[in-house]
């Protein structure tokens, strides 16, 4: 009884709290400080893997710093519960925040042995030192959560005081099973029961609840897939102390101590590196790693997106990225002097549907594995791009259709000529070159074309003269529109020879607008978010605009559709469903492309000369795929890659046969946006749709239009479209922000030149003129 008395003491004393307190009765007289959860120790929420699906709910990857999924208590078996409390705690129901048996008993056994050999912690005692340890930012607070002293005890009692007295036994218990470490990287039990059993936590049985229930006190020794003599016979001891309370009979404990550990691992994969879409799965993080409502710094966004729990539903297809892996793998091999990539996008959504490039994920170079995603725009992949060739003239062959030029129009092309600099027109007046004028030459021949022909053979000094009469301004201008930004040093009169780097994505984003008739969608690769409860977070919808008239559109199908037809450089490649399609290539050789689309689906292709040091080659020469090439062309290198893809996914694809250009409207005879700013948004939407225009909000926007009212229409008054074409309407908010106050400096716009950016690498633009005889 004296040492009984000395404990007792001790604790009264450190705790400066009611003894009364400390044996969970009620008492007016607790320290306050007792009840109030200090603020250091506030039950953060507990980190949880975040899991990405495709479109269909498949589960595509999961990215996680822990391997945890919460679960509540009503979700967790109650063999599991019982087993927990009967090892752990067995009076837990029953006493506060202290066990003053258990205190005692290891209180006294540790005098005895003089050192520290038993605990006499409660499960909220333990829950609290967990909490300690999982919300520790330095060493020392990790230190201070594990050291073996007596004033951790102290000062987990005082903690586990208060918790007692704001939260139910249930509230208790239940952070306890999901804060808890199960070993071989299982956090919860949620994931240990998935780790090894393969089966939810609510679904645990009696003997493998037992085997879970032993593996908390020490799970490194008793890690069953290390370990699994200790960890049966911890198992065992579970089940022994579960048949001392009466949770289970004698006879029964005994059965079950005879069966084996009967494990049934699944591993969790971690990472993109291990998803079944690397590459796209790397965008997907990368892409909101962008968004900023996700947090205000990037150390906050990274953090909710691995460790939030969140459910993030992507626009992959599964079938699509299947087709798309096997096109590129079966061309480029992963070693290969050369890299090759493509991209799926949907048009009229701009959803991304699959992403694919011969080098997989991975550090290990000599296998051609890399982190750096070429498919994508650089700012989510780290890569520069590759100039993407003639795909480019499609952005002066539109504008001179929405000019009016006639497609019968002809041009007689010579095989090669030299044009003025200021022959060519920028929105700001001729352009001022080095005086040396534009040496462009054909690989094609010389001889007269129209639109039709012109780029069927793709012939450069055809658009080279085409380019002299719509001026570089309007094709400049749409192209950004399209999403293929130029870089201001390489706007220049052969810049639609594609002297500027692009990627995959962004020309199928670019094509996508064709397919929809003239309505462009950023690229987006996610649908919604949600959160680790599975409420909405944050949703993501198409953002569309209509930046050519349909009947322009439908006049570029109708052109690029000759390539895929008899005698066109698509021909071979051709899939059983009404399909367009573009070629390029570039200089020297360095990158060819394919580019083509369906009305449901816009795909590129393209394969780039890169040696085992990273630099841009030549693919003339080289081995690809197995494969010698002599020379290479967008038609015969990348085609077949676009050609293979496509048909694999061809029997999903709806047949939809573009529509008919309509003559009229093509010679530039279009309907007229009218004037809404003003209108009430009813009267603007039937003004709108009574004009034959497919009407869509665009949001608030500030003006000063009275608030409510229309400020103003995408595309603005006066804009020439086709009938059933989206015109966005935007209403003010009645409030115009004063004007800054304080001076800035303006900035240009970067240099160009050739070479590798930051630790992307890069063909680089190029900001010269190039004749580009590589075009097919």
């Amino acid at each position: 009884m004296g040492a009984v008395a000395v404990v007792m003491g001790v604790l009264a004393a450190c705790l400066v709290i009611p003894f009364a307190g400390v044996l969970g009765v009620a008492t007016k007289d607790a320290s306050e400080g007792m009840v109030n959860l200090p603020e250091e120790l506030e039950a953060k929420d507990l980190a949880q893997k975040t899991r990405i699906y495709d479109a269909n709910g498949n589960l595509i990857a999961s990215i996680y710093d822990q391997n945890r999924i919460n679960v509540p208590l009503t979700q967790i078996s109650r063999r599991m519960v019982k087993a927990i409390v009967a090892i752990e705690d067995s009076r837990f129901y029953e006493h506060g925040a202290l066990d003053l048996k258990g205190t005692l008993r290891a209180f006294l056994t540790n005098q005895a042995a003089g050192g520290t050999t038993q605990g006499g912690s409660s499960i909220t005692q333990q829950m609290v030192k967990q909490t300690l340890l999982y919300q520790a930012e330095s060493d020392a607070e990790r230190k201070a959560a594990t050291e073996e002293t007596y004033a951790r005890k102290v000062r987990e009692l005082r903690y586990a005081i208060a918790f007692e007295k704001n939260h139910t036994k249930d509230w208790i218990l239940e952070r306890y099973l999901n804060i808890a470490y199960f070993g071989d990287g299982a956090f919860g039990v949620q994931s240990a029961a998935r780790h090894f059993f393969s089966k939810n936590a609510k679904d645990l049985s009696f003997v493998q609840a037992a085997l879970l229930a032993g593996l908390v006190k020490n799970p490194g020794g008793y890690d069953p897939t290390e370990s699994p003599e200790r960890a049966k016979e911890r198992r065992n001891v579970v089940l022994e102390r579960m048949a001392n309370l009466g949770v289970i009979s004698e006879q029964k404990a005994e059965k079950l101590k005879g069966k084996g550990l009967g494990l049934k691992l699944e591993r969790a994969p971690n990472g993109c590196q291990q998803s079944q879409a690397q590459f796209f799965c790397d965008y997907v993080v990368q892409w909101l790693m962008q968004d900023k409502s996700l947090g205000e710094t990037k150390k906050e966004r990274k953090n909710l997106i691995r460790n939030g729990g969140l459910t993030i539903q992507t626009t992959l297809d599964l079938d699509m990225q299947k087709a798309a892996d096997e096109a590129v793998r079966a061309h480029v091999f992963p070693t290969d002097q050369a890299i090759g990539g493509l991209a799926m996008v949907e048009p009229g959504t701009g959803e991304v549907r699959a992403l694919a490039q011969s080098r997989p994920m991975g550090t290990n170079k000599a296998q051609g594995q890399t982190h750096l995603n070429y498919v994508v725009p650089e700012k989510y992949g780290d890569a520069n791009g590759f100039q993407a060739g003639s795909t480019f003239k499609v952005f002066v062959l539109a504008s001179a259709i929405n000019q009016g030029i006639p497609l019968s129009t002809t041009i007689s092309a010579p095989q090669e000529m030299n044009i003025p600099d200021a022959e060519f027109e920028t929105c700001e007046g001729p352009y001022a070159g080095d005086g040396m004028g534009w040496d462009v030459a054909n690989s094609t021949g010389s001889g007269s074309y129209n639109l039709y022909t012109g780029t069927q053979k793709s012939v450069n000094t055809f658009f080279a003269q085409l380019e002299m009469e719509t001026g570089m301004c309007e094709p400049l201008q749409l192209a950004k529109d399209m999403g293929v930004r130029v870089p201001k040093p390489q706007q220049v009169p052969s810049w639609i020879l594609g002297v500027s780097d692009s990627n995959p994505l962004e020309m199928a984003q670019a094509y996508a607008t064709f397919a929809a008739r003239g309505l462009h969608c950023d690229a987006r690769p996610v649908r919604a978010i949600l959160d680790s409860s599975g409420a909405p977070l944050n949703e993501y919808p198409s953002s569309c605009e209509q930046v050519m008239p349909g009947a322009t559109a439908d006049a570029v199908n109708d052109i690029l559709r000759g390539v895929m037809e008899p005698g066109g450089f698509g021909q071979s490649i051709a899939i059983d469903k009404p399909s367009a399609g573009k070629t390029g290539t570039n200089n020297s050789n360095m990158s060819v492309w394919f580019v083509g689309y369906t009305p449901k689906i816009a795909t590129a292709a393209m394969v780039a000369g890169a040696n085992s040091l990273g630099h841009w080659v030549s693919l003339n020469g080289q081995l690809v795929g197995g494969s010698p090439i002599y020379e290479a062309f967008g038609s015969t290198v990348a085609g077949p890659i676009w050609g293979d893809a496509m048909a694999a996914i061809s029997a999903k694809l709806p047949y939809e046969d573009f529509q008919p250009p309509a003559g009229d409207e093509i010679a530039g005879v279009l309907t007229t946006v009218p004037e809404v700013s003003g209108m009430s948004v009813k009267q603007a939407t039937t003004t709108l749709e009574g004009a034959g225009f497919n009407v869509v909000p665009g949001g608030d926007v500030n003006s000063s239009v009275a608030q409510g009212s229309v400020a103003y229409s995408s595309p603005p008054a006066g804009s020439g479209l086709s009938s059933g074409d989206t015109v966005v309407i935007y209403t003010s908010t009645g409030y115009v922000p004063p004007p800054p106050t304080t001076d800035g400096g303006g900035g240009g716009d970067g240099g160009g030149g050739n070479g590798n950016r930051g630790r992307g690498r890069g063909n680089g633009g190029g900001n010269g003129n190039g004749n580009g005889r590589g075009n097919d």
